[in-house]
């Protein structure tokens, strides 16, 4: 195994965490020039994303060793004898966030030309200059050496993730995209609201392994106070990290393309909210101020209660991706739950949840788009049988539902254990409740689809989705979901006849009546440039689950968590 970060860290003047910014910008300007060469166009994309990642790989060995490559701009601005600097570093926190972005980028930019180019999807060049653009942003949260530029970067994220949402420039895909909008900004301004308390509390706002002092100092003068601080940056990081009651936009941001949708969902924007939540816990305030202040019990109802909620909601849902975007939302809180313990091996576990969630959410997400893009499939009803024609994709789709579910030797079990271990340390009962629970919810809610799509036949198939009504008792049948998760125009009227969905597919009946055909060849059953990267993704699922501790983000991981409880002098 490799060797563990050690409590002492070495700051090292480095471009390298800027340089990693600097590529996207150029991409994106090259990508625009190449618009009327998609071949040369989708090359650029690809080899950004791999530049990227391989400077981002670059400094793991340097920061495993205890490393932080810092790039200082200088202060941007200075009250007194305290200032905010222009800074970004890549340490151990942050080099897990950028090497999920990063490497997974990799595999969504590849998938993406099969996607784009298989559905014949407009805007296709802003639609990869933008994808390159929010991950760009992503890695910038991720480098933030302070509150104010992580604040910053988040920001760009929003902005840049909302020509994606909107994408189609349909109506609906405006309206979650303002959607989006109005929720994400006022997470950011109650990021920005927090931060100023921060900074007028304490006078600093810079990230320090186990939390600034003069918050430690403050939670003993002036408890209140730092309880307000510490509710505005973890309620305005949740707006991203889809923890209810702020939630809804979500759902709605369904309306995107579905690479859009494994990038919103399981690598970029709600990833960076629930690292958002890390930095708050561990860097600003620290576990043992946020313990002293009493903040980590009602976070940790927030998100168990979310857990349980929107696991529920998903059992309602026959859209394939409206299921799994109430599946991210329960899937997210399990970070934040981990967070709230505040004991070693419940940060682990959180911080665990990051890369674990994003393999396996990813590749749910891939396997969607290919059966949308292949087969027109966009509903559970529709899949009796489904495995006989894709089988691939549905055996893939199967590891990630099992990872979800926490089954052992999956990527899923590694992070839910250490957070069922975190909740013994802290002595909370409430805590494996919600993971029996949500463990049993997510099996009801993905058993039906695996066992559809394997087991049934278009002539004997139960109904779907599970809960067929509403909380309330209201039938829903007039109620039709598109495929992209929305509510209107998903190409059937109210007589259930077909018509166009908005890009230029009829919806014809499915399954067919004679039931799905077996794919010519092997890797036959959709194009390889969507098929490869489900099948890497299934990969890391399975070797996360298998040996955890053989890979680097389990060493990352516990470096950050040992020296948590440290605070700077």
């Amino acid at each position: 195994m490799t060797e563990l970060l050690v409590a002492q860290t070495t700051t090292v003047e480095s471009i390298r965490p800027a340089a990693v910014l600097v590529i996207p910008i150029l991409a994106m300007g090259l990508i625009f020039l190449s618009k009327n060469r998609p071949n040369v166009r989708e090359a650029w994309s690809i080899l950004a994303a791999i530049s990227m990642f391989a400077i981002v790989a670059s400094m793991v060995p340097g920061v495993l060793d205890g490393t932080v490559y810092e790039t200082d701009f200088g202060a941007f601005v200075g009250l007194g004898d305290e200032t905010i600097d222009l800074a970004l570093q890549a340490d151990a926190l942050g080099m897990v966030f950028a090497l999920v972005s990063s490497g997974l980028y990799v595999l969504t930019a590849i998938y993406s030309i099969g996607y784009m180019r298989g559905h014949h999807e407009p805007f296709q060049t802003r639609f990869f200059a933008m994808l390159c653009a929010s991950v760009g942003a992503a890695l910038g949260v991720a480098f933030a050496a302070n509150i104010f530029v992580l604040l910053v970067f988040y920001e760009v994220l929003t902005l840049a993730t909302y020509p994606l949402v909107a994408h189609d420039e349909s109506a609906e895909a405006r309206t979650s995209g303002y959607k989006y909008l109005a929720y994400a900004l006022s997470g950011g301004l109650a990021v920005f609201g927090g931060m100023v308390a921060v900074f007028w509390l304490a006078g600093d706002i810079s990230f320090t392994r186990g939390g600034i002092e003069g918050l430690a100092t403050l939670a003993e003068d002036d408890p209140w106070a730092a309880r307000a601080a510490f509710a505005l940056l973890a309620g305005g990081f949740a707006v991203k990290a889809g923890v209810m009651p702020v939630h809804a936009w979500l759902p709605s941001a369904m309306v995107a393309p579905t690479p859009v949708s494994g990038l919103l969902h399981a690598v970029a924007v709600v990833k960076a909210g629930a690292f958002g939540v890390a930095r708050t816990v561990i860097d600003v305030f620290g576990p043992e101020t946020v313990a002293e202040i009493g903040m980590g019990t009602p976070l940790a109802i927030l998100a168990g209660a979310t857990i349980i909620i929107s696991s529920l909601f998903a059992l309602r849902q026959d859209n394939l991706k409206a299921r799994l975007a109430y599946s991210t939302i329960a899937q997210l809180s399990y970070i934040v739950l981990g967070l709230s313990l505040l004991t070693q091996m419940g940060l682990m576990g959180g911080l665990l949840h990051i890369p674990a969630h994003a393999f396996a959410k990813l590749t749910l997400f891939l396997c969607a788009g290919a059966l949308y893009v292949q087969l027109d499939v966009k509903y559970i009803s529709e899949m009796p049988g489904i495995g006989r024609r894709m089988p691939i994709t549905m055996s893939a789709f199967a590891v990630g539902s099992f990872s979800m579910a926490g089954i052992p030797i999956l990527a899923g079990f590694v992070s839910k254990w250490h957070i069922m271990w975190g909740g013994a340390e802290a002595g909370n009962l409430f805590v494996p409740v919600v993971l029996i629970a949500s463990g049993a919810l997510n099996v009801a809610y993905f058993w039906p689809i695996i066992y559809t799509a394997f087991f049934e036949t278009p002539d004997d198939h139960g109904g779907k989705p599970v809960l067929e009504h509403p909380f309330g008792g209201t039938p829903i049948k007039s109620l039709q979901y598109r495929p992209d998760g929305g509510h209107a125009g998903d190409g059937h009227d109210d007589d259930g006849d077909a018509h166009d969905d908005g890009h230029g597919h009829g919806h014809v009946e499915l399954p067919p009546s004679d039931g799905w055909d077996r794919p010519a060849g092997r890797l036959s059953e959709t194009t390889l440039l969507m098929l490869v990267p489900l099948m890497s993704t299934a990969t890391l699922v399975l070797l996360f689950g298998i040996a955890p501790d053989h890979m680097v983000f389990f060493d990352l991981i516990q470096g950050i968590v040992e020296n948590a409880g440290e605070v700077s002098s």
